[in-house]
């Protein structure tokens, strides 16, 4: 059986260059002072994106609206990464290793992600964040 994570993993070196290139743009506009002054503004930018995410998930909202909108979260959330001086890479690379871990604990016993183990894999969620020394 397949793991999600490795089979997702292929795409990764599109998605790392995209984050490559958003943190070097934001460096970019964090030079030239076109930033937002702390981390309270860019969660509130993030807030304001996740709405404009929620108006487009309309079934005739156009694929190329929802990808405008989810674009411009993960651009900002690429953003709060920058504020808070975190690697968005290593960020998404620990959350991914995260959700390896759930799998690999839902196979053990034998199960498979899915509807209806999402409440399972919460509780695994939890615990693989709680065990981790930060």
């Amino acid at each position: 059986m397949a793991s999600l994570y490795l089979e997702a993993g292929a795409k990764s070196t599109n998605l790392s260059s995209a984050l490559a290139s958003a943190e070097q743009i934001q460096r970019y506009a964090a030079q030239r002072r076109f930033d937002w002054e702390d981390v309270g503004a860019v969660l509130a930018k993030i807030e304001e994106e996740i709405s404009e995410c929620r108006a487009v998930l309309s079934e005739d909202a156009s694929q190329q609206a929802r990808l405008h909108e989810l674009g411009d979260l993960l651009f900002s959330c690429v953003n709060l990464a920058q504020h808070l001086d975190v690697d968005p890479e290593l960020a998404l690379e620990a959350a991914n290793r995260r959700f390896a871990e759930v799998e690999r604990k839902l196979r053990a016993q034998g199960l498979q992600p899915g509807p209806e183990t999402r409440a399972l894999m919460e509780v695994y969620w939890d615990q693989v964040k709680a065990g981790e020394s930060l």
